[in-house]
């Protein structure tokens, strides 16, 4: 009695194929792959995984000696990840039976491709991503312009409007002249004091902030 089965073909360039096969042996899987001997083609991993209310068993097949330039350039998930293959793979599935026995189920590359999301831990989906980073409300969209600098940047200690036509007081060196004569007497003393009460500053704060 012939069993047909829908199994997975892993192309050497990492292409995916789903092959229907009439009479499904598993000691015969290597021809589907394109060998001509059985030679060093075993299984190289089986992974146990829920999905969909089943309990899948998939079996992946390879050959992990070959000739060069013949390496599979598929990213397998681990613990196949770092491991080198050569020519096609084959993936097949299985799920348990009430009593405990496995037996073979059609793979489809849809169903494999949720499986292998799985087996990686999941991706992130760059589109949806994408969508709510356009949706996302802009902060500054509802600021009102006087509070905003010409670049639209939000004006606060840190960010200042860059316009030369600032409002701010200039004093010339020749107003400044008298002030500068009397404070030249007193200069030695204010640097003196300046000196003492910074460096008291400068004491109380590290004080206060030790251990923070």
């Amino acid at each position: 009695m012939t069993q047909p089965l829908d199994i997975i073909i892993i192309e050497r360039l990492g292409s995916l194929k789903l092959l229907s096969v009439k009479d499904f042996k598993l000691k015969e899987l290597y021809k589907k792959c394109g060998f001509k001997k059985a030679e060093d083609f075993t299984k190289q991993t089986e992974w146990t995984i829920k999905y969909d209310s089943k309990k899948y068993f998939i079996q992946v097949y390879g050959k992990t000696d070959g000739r060069a330039n013949s390496e599979n350039k598929y990213d397998f998930p681990p613990p196949i990840d770092n491991k080198l293959f050569y020519g096609s793979c084959a993936i097949v599935g299985q799920v348990r039976k009430d009593d405990g026995s496995k037996i073979y189920i059609n793979l489809s590359i849809p169903i494999w491709n949720k499986i292998y999301e799985k087996l990686f831990g999941g991706f992130e989906d760059l589109t949806a991503t994408a969508k709510e980073d356009e949706e996302e409300e802009d902060e500054l969209e509802n600021i009102p312009k006087e509070k905003k600098t010409k670049e639209g940047y939000l004006k606060d200690g840190f960010v200042v409007d860059g316009s030369d036509d600032d409002n701010s007081e200039y004093i010339s060196s020749e107003d400044n002249s008298e002030e500068d004569q009397v404070n030249d007497e007193n200069s030695e003393l204010e640097t003196e004091d300046i000196g003492s009460e910074l460096s008291e500053e400068s004491y109380d704060y590290d004080d206060k902030n030790i251990g923070k």
